[in-house]
């Protein structure tokens, strides 16, 4: 009886050590191009629980105050897909090039997700910015 027990704990502590959660974005980086000031700056990173253990997103946290990310709550199960929302705040006129770093129990324990574009000065449009 001792020996089925030891061997039933054994497989279980092998089998606990073999579950992994794995996260896939579809894209790491987001590309806003050229936007107008006061535009709306909402994104969404998507990605899939590739593992075959549930998904913990236990933070996520930007470069800078400009932008805010909004973690999904609860775990995300294998096989299934989420989103990580972003919001930059358009009406800081130049160059976005902000991190937002997600934090969990995936293999991959840190990952850095990027944004990038432009945001443009009241009345300029996209078409003067390229003359």
């Amino acid at each position: 009886m001792k020996k089925l027990v030891i061997i039933a704990v054994v497989a279980l502590v092998s089998f606990a050590a073999n579950a992994q959660a794995k996260i896939s974005f579809k894209a790491e980086t987001i590309n806003y191009g050229q936007v107008a000031k006061g535009s709306d700056g909402v994104r969404i990173f998507e990605f899939t629980n590739t593992g075959n253990a549930p998904l913990i997103i236990s933070d996520v946290k930007s470069s800078c105050g400009c932008t805010v990310p909004k973690k999904p709550d609860g775990p995300i199960a294998p096989g299934e897909s989420s989103t990580i929302e972003v919001k930059y705040d358009t009406n800081r006129v130049g160059p976005i090039r902000k991190t937002v770093t997600v934090y969990s129990n995936a293999d991959e324990p840190i990952k850095a997700l990027k944004i990038k574009g432009e945001v443009l000065a009241e009345g300029k449009s996209v078409l003067e910015k390229t003359r």
